[in-house]
């Protein structure tokens, strides 16, 4: 778990990346997690000193969900600040991309990630999603 102190001690905003995955079918994948008070959220995290962006969203989507994907391009770029869905009061830069992974088969690691469901983009709306996924779904239909 991090640490309870971080927060207080965050110097610059972190950047992350969230990975709007979609299968063949044309579903997409969305995962409930604890710090965003179980409410439906994209898969990612930090990007890690040396790595890019897209290779960022790879390792951690095989690191929570266990998919191995295809990063297709950057949908949205978005800040966080102390947003109170967020279970820490933290700055976060969001980069978030489209992906598209021939498999389906989810392997939760249990830890940052709790559930999740495959669901046709327009449908995702009827769920309880935190307010960047949101926007991420917003512009992803946009472009279509």
């Amino acid at each position: 778990m991090a640490d309870q102190k971080a927060s207080h001690t965050q110097v610059y905003p972190e950047p992350t990346v969230g990975a709007l995955i979609v299968n063949k079918e044309g579903k997409i994948l969305l995962t409930k997690s604890h710090k965003w008070f179980d409410k439906y959220t994209l898969p990612g995290g930090h990007i890690e000193v040396g790595e890019t962006m897209k290779e960022a969203v790879a390792r951690e989507v095989k690191e929570e969900v266990g998919l191995d994907l295809e990063v297709a391009e950057m949908l949205l770029m978005q800040e966080a600040i102390f947003a109170k869905e967020f279970w820490k009061k933290k700055h976060f830069i969001f980069f978030d991309f489209l992906c598209k992974s021939k498999d389906q088969q989810v392997k939760l690691d249990g830890r940052e990630l709790q559930e999740y469901v495959w669901e046709y983009p327009g449908a995702a709306f009827r769920l309880e999603l935190d307010s960047f996924t949101r926007k991420t779904l917003e512009k992803y239909l946009q472009r279509s």
